[in-house]
């Protein structure tokens, strides 16, 4: 019975979220000018009574009231009272690979039968009818980075979402990342079907780990150079894909996201990143506060998140609140995550990815800060930050209209564009309220 009831569960989300995807099919844009609102536009400051205009999916002209001429035809928006800023992007999600977490059928985060697959795409799994995204969207969350889960270490490659569209229309760009992981959680005891008294397949400490990355960035080196010497004497040479996958990685064309909590262990995985040149972001590095200034030194951009973990017997009961505070401090770029209290990457969280910059924001980090870590810098870490990230002529009509200040929990999103259309403000979420305040 239990069973019987997670499988109706399981249909009725998914089908729920099927209709929802059906509202949100791709609608035409139209020109529209959004008037007297207060202008957050990340890359400029703040534009008290302002006028945003959109055409054809983009920001046409941004300025004061009375700057801006708005052409005849065009809807208007009174935005009078209302705060208008750019769609935010959280920078670690699993949105569509996951929609149930008790329930493993419904799970598709990460491929356990190695510990090293860089050639795993998370473009081949990406489900983009997830209920979970009309969720997130509601808060003005547009955009998002959907890495696997972080059991591997190497656990494949990320990509790059617009949260409306079809599927081929929400994936802005495949392969954006790899997903590399160091520490305890990646310590695997005993066999794939095992316990402590099976034989290991996989490394159990982290001597282990780290000398099984260095032995496969330097087979990937090796790869390359008999792949090279084949094609100069035009031999027939047999593709490993695994290696092929690291092959961009590991000449600095796309960035490693290295997914590491502890200070030690960050100074142990950045020493491999250096010594295979890889062009890192770090992401966590939740209790790394005893080198910061180290971190600093990498000259490397660092995701946060969890900013609610708690903090280890040795820290300061603030130690993990102020870490992007410290981080900004430093002079070093920081995106914010959604990651949950209990360290889950953010898709069932994702909706709370402003309160988590808030709460930064109260421990020490500047405001405009704060607002560039869940918006321009996201943009600009994975390669986007000409297309999205802040309200500037040329880029992306992704713009949110809300009540109040995006980071205040007490705030509400009125209206939602991406790429200049109007999202249907309907999740899961308000069909089931409204079904239940009858």
């Amino acid at each position: 019975m239990r069973r019987l009831a997670q499988i109706i569960a399981v249909v009725a989300s998914l089908a729920m979220g099927e209709a929802l995807a059906a509202q949100n099919a791709t609608a035409p844009s139209r020109t529209i000018a959004i008037t007297g609102g207060r202008l957050l536009t990340v890359s400029h400051g703040t534009i008290e009574n302002g006028v945003l205009l959109i055409a054809d999916g983009k920001i046409a002209a941004v300025g004061a009231a009375g700057s801006v001429k708005i052409p005849k035809g065009a809807e208007v928006v009174n935005a009078k009272g209302m705060t208008v800023y750019p769609g935010l992007i959280d920078p670690e999600t699993n949105f569509g690979l996951t929609e149930i977490s008790a329930d493993p059928a419904t799970n598709d985060l990460e491929e356990r039968s190695d510990e090293i697959m860089p050639h795993m795409h998370v473009a081949d799994a990406f489900h983009s009818e997830t209920a979970l995204i009309p969720v997130a969207r509601l808060n003005g969350i547009t955009n998002a980075v959907v890495a696997p889960a972080s059991g591997d270490s190497i656990a494949g490659q990320d990509i790059f979402i617009q949260l409306y569209g079809s599927r081929a229309e929400m994936m802005l760009g495949t392969d954006v990342a790899l997903a590399m992981n160091y520490g305890a959680q990646q310590r695997r005891r005993g066999g794939p079907g095992g316990g402590e008294s099976a034989r290991p397949k996989y490394p159990s400490t982290r001597m282990g780990l780290i000398t099984e990355l260095r032995q496969t960035f330097l087979d990937t080196q090796d790869y390359v150079a008999k792949k090279d010497a084949a094609a100069k004497k035009d031999n027939p040479f047999k593709r490993d894909l695994k290696f092929e996958a690291l092959i961009p990685y590991l000449k600095g064309e796309r960035p490693v996201v290295i997914g590491v909590y502890e200070a030690y262990d960050v100074e142990t995985i950045m020493k491999l990143a250096q010594e295979f040149h890889l062009k890192v972001i770090l992401n966590h590095v939740t209790h790394s506060r005893e080198i910061l200034d180290e971190i600093a030194a990498y000259k490397v951009p660092v995701i946060v998140g969890s900013i609610y973990d708690a903090p280890r017997a040795d820290e300061r009961y603030d130690a993990v609140y102020t870490l992007p505070a410290e981080l900004a401090k430093r002079g070093v770029e920081i995106s914010i995550s959604s990651a949950d209290a209990l360290g889950q990457v953010g898709s069932h969280s994702s909706r709370n990815l402003p309160y988590a910059a808030g709460m930064a924001v109260a421990y020490g980090l500047p405001y405009n800060d704060a607002l560039k870590a869940i918006t321009l810098n996201v943009a600009e870490m994975f390669g986007f930050g000409d297309k999205l990230g802040s309200l500037d002529v040329g880029k992306m009509a992704n713009v949110v209209l809300a009540n109040g200040d995006p980071l205040d929990v007490r705030t509400d999103v009125k209206q939602v564009y991406i790429k200049g259309v109007a999202m249907s403000m309907v999740s899961r979420q308000t069909q089931l309220r409204d079904e239940y305040s009858k």
